[in-house]
């Protein structure tokens, strides 16, 4: 199948995209539905076809980062199992013989164009850590530096419930961060975001998005056709945002429209960045692709110092602690309503925090040591997620 001969749906003549057109650094998110055949199997064809269109684009001079989902599809039908698991221990051995699978048919597709495919497997925690950060972005640029192509995907074989990115849409808009992308490229099984149900009559395609106020009262769904996936429109439409936010330009379509897509043409939808300063990896990270494994509530003027100062969480303003978690684990922020106000990664284990709430860190210090005159929460590892109520 060639999808970089595809046909774009009709554009009424409208201009080339110059977010597209001027890019010279792409990062492109191809789902498990895009890949694999209605057995489970992968679609060689498929896989052929978007190589050729990324080769396109490297020998046109632009740098192209894929992101690919695939590797639990890929290895369920090898493994004799009838369907897609549910399970985390039968998704991991899926991935285990689907990811040498998948891989290989890339480097044998973009090896006919004489370029080298390059696996770069992530978690959660390569984007989180810093050293692990920097040394996945120092790899993923050295790779582009020398001509190859980085396939992405996140190391399901290893990745539990609790760290896992969720879905490889997330880890696309966190990557094209990471590497400062001049542009995201979500891959689906449906050509773009309409605003209802697009198998539906008189669903209309939505073709550009410039903020929240254009998604009021559109019905995204969960899913996509195929259902072989962990995400759906919602998870594309939030990696839209999180890319957007960081300043990166995405268009969502499907497959068939990658060529199109990456030449700027107006297939789709195109969700515009946002203006003004990109935030931290680490604050993406945290406002958008982890859940809090517990919550400290705050007192009101707590609240306000974090929400409007953004000052660190000092163990003084706590007033309540939820849940079980570990030091070094992302918690939510909460104040007396049980609003979460913003999420961090917490100095202290769960069962620690009530010893200290109330104090100030140089009462604790005197009393305790020396090592616990630090903040529950630093500011540096912390992202307001909503303003104090009045």
């Amino acid at each position: 199948m060639d999808v970089g001969g595809a046909a774009a749906p009709h554009t009424g003549g409208a201009a080339p995209r110059a977010e597209l057109t001027g890019a010279r650094r792409v990062v492109v998110k191809v789902g498990s539905s895009s890949l694999t055949t209605p057995d489970g199997r992968i679609d060689r064809d498929r896989v052929a076809g978007i190589a050729d269109v990324l080769a396109a684009r490297r020998a046109a001079g632009v740098e192209i980062v894929l992101v690919s989902s695939g590797a639990v599809a890929a290895g369920t039908a090898p493994l004799g199992l009838a369907r897609r698991p549910r399970d985390l221990a039968t998704q991991q051995a899926a991935a285990s013989v689907g990811q040498g699978l998948l891989v290989a048919h890339y480097s044998g597709a973009f090896a006919r164009h004489s370029l080298t495919a390059a696996q770069v497997l992530l978690t959660v925690d390569d984007l989180m850590r810093r050293a692990h950060y920097r040394n996945a972005q120092r790899t993923l640029t050295r790779l582009l530096e020398i001509g190859a192509v980085p396939v992405v995907n996140e190391n399901d074989t290893v990745a539990t419930h609790e760290i896992r990115f969720g879905d490889n849409d997330r880890l696309a808009a966190l990557v094209a961060h990471l590497l400062r992308a001049d542009a995201l490229v979500l891959l689906s099984d449906v050509d773009a975001l309409y605003d209802g149900n697009p198998a539906r009559p008189g669903a209309r395609r939505i073709p550009e998005v410039r903020g929240a106020d254009d998604l009021a009262g559109v019905d995204i769904g969960s899913a996509g056709k195929r259902g072989v996936g962990t995400g759906g429109m919602v998870t594309k439409v939030e990696s839209a945002r999180i890319a957007t936010t960081a300043g990166v330009p995405a268009v969502l379509t499907s497959a068939e429209n990658v060529g199109p897509a990456l030449a700027g043409e107006p297939v789709g939808t195109l969700f515009t960045p946002a203006e003004g300063r990109r935030p931290s990896t680490r604050h993406l990270w945290l406002a958008h692709a982890t859940a809090g494994r517990g919550s400290v509530v705050l007192d009101p003027g707590a609240v306000r110092a974090v929400a409007h100062r953004r000052a660190s969480l000092l163990p003084a303003g706590v007033v309540k602690v939820e849940g079980e978690f570990s030091a070094g684990d992302p918690v939510d922020l909460r104040d007396e309503d049980g609003r979460i106000v913003a999420r961090g990664l917490v100095n202290y284990d769960a069962a620690e925090v009530p010893g200290l709430m109330g104090r100030s860190t140089r009462w604790l210090a005197r009393e305790l040591g020396p090592e616990y005159e630090r903040e529950i929460v630093h500011r540096d590892n912390l992202v307001v997620l909503a303003g104090p109520a009045d």
